[in-house]
């Protein structure tokens, strides 16, 4: 039986493309802002979210499998907590054959950051 984490690579590129640097010029204040911020700590607000985040953030980008090694809770656990990272658009992702590849959301990263630093 082989472990997860031993499987060769995927390459992820399709669903990371090199991130692009322009700035965003949306409000850190206002309505938006504010709907933006609460969805952002929503995604946030549970330990497992947070770590999947930073890993994700540390290894620029990995198929669910390895996650689920590192994360150490259920594929399924580990799906609903990646699908709410996603509607918050902290991450990305996509289906890859039979494997899921996912990556920090740069823009949703970067958004993020801008209306925290405002308050």
């Amino acid at each position: 039986m082989a472990i997860r984490s031993q499987l060769p690579l995927v390459d992820c590129s399709p669903v990371c493309p090199p991130d692009d640097p322009s700035p965003d010029l949306r409000p850190v204040e206002g309505r938006d802002a504010e709907r933006d911020l609460v969805l952002f700590a929503k995604a946030l607000a549970h330990p497992a979210r947070l770590q999947i985040l930073k890993f994700l953030i540390r290894k620029q980008s990995c198929q669910c499998g390895r996650i689920v090694d590192e994360i150490g809770l259920a594929q399924a656990t580990v799906s609903q907590h990646l699908k709410v990272l996603k509607t918050a658009g902290l991450i990305r992702g996509e289906v890859d054959g039979p494997r899921v590849c996912y990556c920090v959301d740069a823009r949703g990263l970067r958004r993020l950051k801008a209306i925290c630093s405002s308050l």
